[in-house]
């Protein structure tokens, strides 16, 4: 059975998809996003130019990682995994669920910043690596100075600023050193193999933060541990070589390494201001816009990923926090909700005794307030969009 992958490896949320199936011995093939078949086929079903996106033995269409991953985890593909990456305790899960979010979402303005304000370091290897998005078509320099330039311009709605990049750049190197040093003891975030929070790490950190030329001389030169676990992600049969004698099992739930808690006080000041205000601002434009039929998103192009409809650019649906001494603004996705959402409905299925043990953790780690976020309407997934649910009652 071989499941065909549409990205790029140059593409974020792609590295999340490829570094699961690859480390689950998974049977994959991955075509670009310019193929004739994504192109006259996929577009068509999912709605929209998107990627990842993975086609079944069977022609089913799944698009997101996390659904790429679910499809493996909990679906028609679960009997193929080797093990599951979702955590049975539920301080373990609601922690993995925590950095899958941050992974995806928080780590996108070092992600931005490193890519396209390094133009000395990485421009001749972007160019090399965006002309794989259509294979066989020799792109000119004009058309990657277009497309790089849209991007730049994206950067911007994830708070890549002038005035900022130099505490991003602090930020991120803050960043390196914290899981440097908890990956000094454990070779994935949670122990001896991977769960869904590194998957969500593996997606900025892979793409955007390894494989670009600028960063990846940051991180082999100030957290080589860093880099090894990029490398381990990225393959069925991960080297080991500095945890001689683990055998796979998860740390206990009980006892959390002070490692761990400081990186989830480092995600408390980076992100949670600025997903508490998108709940916010969310929930501002839910209140003034009550008449949004359920299964819909209300906007006017229901394929755009902000919240009202523009091209991710900061403006309207955009939200202003404080961050690091400095105020930020950017642009909100409910896409971000869809994936805290996991987290909390995770945690309501567990006893008494686990949401209580779970909160401890979070209050020690300066979380606690992620865990009663919430928008005034869930946020779910129909026909490979984000749409609106009904109003909590």
């Amino acid at each position: 059975m071989t499941y065909t992958l549409y990205g790029a490896p140059v593409s974020l949320y792609t590295g999340k998809a490829r570094s699961y199936l690859r480390s689950q011995g998974i049977d994959f093939t991955e075509e670009a996003p310019g193929s004739d078949r994504y192109l006259n086929h996929v577009v068509a079903t999912v709605g929209r130019w998107i990627i990842p996106c993975m086609e079944t033995p069977d022609g089913t269409i799944v698009q997101d990682g996390a659904d790429i991953i679910d499809h493996f985890e909990n679906g028609p593909g679960s009997s193929l995994r080797k093990n599951s990456v979702y955590p049975q305790s539920p301080v373990l899960l609601a922690i993995s669920h925590v950095f899958e979010l941050f992974g995806g979402e928080g780590l996108l303005r070092p992600a931005m910043h490193y890519r396209w304000n390094f133009d000395e370091q990485n421009l001749a290897f972007l160019s090399s690596e965006f002309s794989l998005l259509v294979p066989g078509q020799v792109q000119d320099d004009e058309a990657f100075l277009h497309n790089s330039g849209r991007m730049r311009k994206a950067a911007v709605a994830f708070g890549v600023t002038p005035e900022s990049t130099e505490t991003i750049e602090v930020a991120f190197e803050e960043w390196l050193d914290l899981f440097s040093a908890h990956l000094a003891d454990h070779p994935y975030l949670l122990g001896g193999q991977p769960t869904i929070g590194d998957y969500g790490l593996i997606a900025a950190m892979w793409a955007h933060l390894y494989r670009d030329p600028a960063p990846a001389l940051l991180i082999k030169q100030r957290a080589p541990r860093v880099g090894r676990w990029v490398e381990r992600m990225t393959t069925a049969d991960p080297y080991l070589h500095e945890y001689p004698g683990h055998d796979g099992s998860l740390i206990d739930d009980s006892a959390i390494p002070e490692t761990l808690v400081a990186m989830m006080r480092y995600v408390a000041e980076e992100y949670l201001p600025e997903i508490t205000a998108h709940v916010e601002v969310a929930n501002e434009w839910l209140a003034e816009n009550p008449d949004i039929e359920t299964g819909t998103n209300g906007l006017d192009k229901p394929g755009a990923r902000g919240l009202k409809g523009g091209r991710g650019l900061v403006g309207a649906g955009s939200a202003t926090f404080a961050w690091r001494g400095q105020e930020l603004t950017t642009s909100v996705m409910p896409y971000r909700f869809w994936l805290m959402q996991r987290l909390h409905d995770d945690l309501a299925k567990a006893d008494e005794a686990g949401q209580a043990s779970t909160r401890e953790v979070f209050r020690s780690g300066n979380l606690e307030p992620l865990l009663d976020l919430r928008t005034l309407r869930r946020v779910e997934r129909s026909g490979h969009l984000e749409v609106w649910g009904p109003f909590a009652t």
